[in-house]
């Protein structure tokens, strides 16, 4: 298993990814989002091959807090495919977001994950790799 920063050549694999993230997208719609995310120094983009495929990513974005003196790193998007899933992936991308987190000098690591029944599994894995359930998001439409 190798991890590495994305590139725009990687939309294709962004693309596949995010329909097992459970968000179907449109290959022109990955051009238009990476586009702007690697404009962005505060993004950083990982992927994760395995068998020579890429099989994995995790997105992250650098923020300021507002209560405390210093920065955190909110995981936006982490999502292994399916069928490479309890093979130690996502566990290797964590650990590769963490490391580029305390690299930067962040205080905090952070995320949200959705309370749909799918996604038990995944805060199991967050609660064993030492996360806390703390809050509660809220979301609104704005279009």
């Amino acid at each position: 298993m190798k991890i590495r920063v994305a590139t725009m050549d990687d939309i294709h694999e962004l693309t596949t990814l995010m329909f097992h993230l459970g968000y179907p997208t449109k290959t022109e719609n990955m051009i238009k989002r990476f586009t702007h995310i690697k404009a962005n120094p505060d993004y950083h983009t990982l992927l994760a091959s395995y068998d020579n495929k890429m099989v994995g990513m995790v997105g992250l974005v650098k923020g300021h807090y507002y209560e405390w003196d210093g920065i955190y790193v909110r995981i936006v998007a982490l999502v292994v495919h399916t069928d490479y899933r309890n093979k130690g992936i996502g566990n290797k991308l964590l650990e590769e977001a963490e490391s580029w987190a305390k690299n930067i000098g962040a205080i905090g690591i952070i995320l949200n994950s959705g309370k749909r029944p799918e996604r038990t599994n995944a805060h199991k894995f967050y609660t064993s790799r030492g996360y806390v359930e703390r809050s509660i998001g809220f979301a609104k439409s704005l279009i």
